[in-house]
């Protein structure tokens, strides 16, 4: 297929048809089987008569011995052997409704099971209701669009058809208000993901008859796994990698289901249903897992069973590490994910807002969550990506890689990658536009989509990303701090409660049985102490509570002390902070010039206007 916005511009416009009939928010339950229909149709073409005619040599057979048999006539996964296609749809406008009807009915199961779940058997009956009439119509505007596979690259066109997909989900979520970014991502942030997933492990990628397996937990229309099968068929034409998911829209689960069945995948890897409750593909371990769940999503509707699972199984099953905060189940996903890692080593890559960094306080389910992954040593790399990437949030975004298999000279290290690139104010220097940065600003917003990462023709662009994270070097962009840079104590400092007696004339201490000092809660404090400090040649080096406190707290409270009892550990990624430059105030005079400058402009404006 070629022309994918061409294409995504005629689909949208056959939703005028509905105009009247269906609400606006509704447009796509119907537009969205239809082309996942005429895009089976122009697929099946060319084996479409072999089916037919071999059909009567195996009508008699079972369901599935039936199926297995005209597959392999069709070419694919999947056959149909119905009598009718679009165009012999049309040529019966009298008797559409029970010829669309045959027309499914007579897909192979793992083909027809895809269109049930699109509810589209009800739609069927609204559009040939008399009062709508509209039915033959919409099948016949879709007839006259080619949706034909591109034969000679199919890895290609699947991308495009995945574009096609993306674009009127986006269209459709629009209208709806919707969030168009819960069911893709944008696909060079995907493309970045792989690259970085996959550029450690190269050289076994690229070995005769390779298989590996690629896992997306909240997998959408199938984008992730798409760009991944494509990555490694182009590094290596004999390399196999086998895709599994799973969604919980029905209709994102539908259109990736149909294009695992076009590409030759096993659709049946791609499980329905929502991952927290139901883990429908709970015995499996991946070599790779990618994905994106939805930015600060609640886990309220699971929350029953994800706690029971937590009490339960603890460190045996999934969430054994801690919970986070019911209104954002981020980490609940890495969690997940990192379950599903095999013993022998996997890479994960998964993209979050900023939230997952640094929220909670010390021993939260958060912090814990962390504290488990750096301490474990499976953080590999954090990539700050500019804000205004994703079509539903402005906000700025960031790539985590976690693995249980890091390289010798990455073994207790993480990296920060920061590509969040300049803001608008900082792009012009003398007077020109600076491309010295990692994002490019697209010609139209697509939602809260403003920018985009350069994939080519850009030092900072997707290669660029990807070089930083393979050199493992320090520069302007990359930190590398030890696991323990991230870890702090929790301490509460006390003071003593002191109270006035009749018999002294200042305060006194007031002492518990044992003779130790009462505390003021009043007066009580808390320190984070990081586990790791600079010394005096900018060097870090590990430090203790009690050389802080003596440094630090002591000389501005002498009589305080440190409660042992409440100390808690925590660990946090403070990104912006790491990265931050300090940039001196402007000089008085150079501010002042630039007001007298601007009032003098000003006053000679007034005098131009008043003459």
């Amino acid at each position: 297929m070629k022309n994918f916005k061409e294409k995504a511009d005629l689909i949208w416009r056959v939703a005028d048809l509905l105009r009247g009939d269906y609400k606006q928010s509704d447009y796509g339950k119907v537009i969205l089987p239809m082309t996942v229909l005429r895009r089976l149709d122009c697929v099946l073409e060319p084996t479409k008569q072999k089916v037919l005619d071999y059909y009567p040599k195996v009508k008699a057979l079972k369901e599935g011995a039936k199926d297995l048999a005209l597959n392999k006539i069709a070419g694919l996964n999947f056959h149909n052997r119905s009598q009718f296609n679009f165009d012999k749809l049309i040529a019966d406008p009298n008797n559409i409704a029970v010829n669309l009807r045959n027309y499914i009915n007579g897909f192979s199961t793992s083909a027809r099971e895809i269109i049930e779940y699109f509810n589209f058997d009800d739609h069927i009956d609204r559009m040939d209701d008399p009062k709508a009439d509209i039915l033959f119509r919409v099948v016949k505007e879709f007839q006259e669009i080619d949706l034909t596979p591109d034969r000679n690259n199919m890895e290609q066109d699947s991308l495009e058809m995945g574009y096609l997909f993306e674009d009127l989900i986006r269209r459709f979520s629009e209208q709806s208000n919707e969030t168009a970014g819960e069911h893709f991502t944008p696909r060079e942030v995907i493309r970045l993901m792989v690259n970085v997933l996959f550029i450690e492990d190269k050289d076994i990628l690229t070995q005769d008859g390779i298989v590996k397996t690629l896992y997306d937990p909240a997998c959408g229309t199938g984008g992730m796994l798409s760009v991944g099968e494509q990555y490694v068929k182009e590094l290596n034409p004999k390399a196999e990698l086998k895709v599994f998911g799973q969604e919980i829209n029905p209709e994102s689960y539908a259109i990736c289901k149909s294009d695992m069945l076009i590409k030759g995948q096993n659709p049946s890897n791609i499980k329905f249903g929502n991952t927290f409750t139901i883990d429908g593909l709970e015995e499996e371990n991946f070599d790779y897992m990618l994905s994106n769940p939805p930015f600060g999503v609640d886990w309220k509707k699971a929350q029953k069973i994800i706690k029971a699972e937590h009490e339960n199984k603890g460190m045996s099953g999934r969430f054994g590490a801690g919970l986070p905060r019911i209104n954002d189940g981020s980490l609940l996903f890495l969690q997940h994910m990192i379950s599903k890692m095999k013993p022998g080593g996997s890479r994960i890559g998964i993209v979050f807002n900023g939230s997952p960094l640094f929220t909670g306080a010390a021993e939260s389910g958060e912090s814990n969550i962390r504290k488990w992954i750096i301490e474990n040593d499976w953080l590999e790399a954090v990539i700050g990506l500019p804000d205004q990437l994703f079509y539903n949030t402005g906000i700025s975004t960031y790539i985590w890689i976690v693995t249980n298999k890091k390289s010798a000279e990455r073994k207790g290290k993480v990296q920060l990658i920061n590509a969040t690139g300049a803001k608008d104010e900082e792009l012009y220097k003398d007077g020109k536009l600076d491309f010295n940065r990692f994002w490019q600003k697209m010609d139209r917003s697509l939602g809260n989509k403003r920018k985009k990462i350069a994939e080519n023709g850009n030092e900072k662009g997707i290669g660029f990303i990807t070089q930083l994270y393979g050199n493992f070097e320090e520069n302007e962009f990359v930190k590398i701090y030890p696991n323990e840079f991230f870890g702090y104590w929790r301490v509460t400092i006390e003071q003593p409660l002191k109270v006035k007696t009749e018999h002294a004339q200042s305060p006194q201490i007031a002492t518990d049985r044992s003779g130790n000092p009462k505390p003021d809660s009043s007066l009580r404090d808390y320190e984070n102490i990081p586990f790791l400090k600079k010394d005096a040649e900018g060097n870090l080096v590990p430090q203790t509570i009690s050389a802080y406190f003596e440094t630090e707290v002591l000389p501005h409270l002498p009589e305080a002390w440190v409660d042992e009892n409440k100390t808690k550990i925590g660990y946090e990624i403070n990104f912006t902070k790491y990265f931050y430059e300090f940039k001196p105030l402007r000089p008085l005079a150079e501010i002042k010039a630039d007001i007298l400058a601007l009032e003098e402009k000003v006053l000679d404006t007034e005098k131009r206007v008043l003459q």
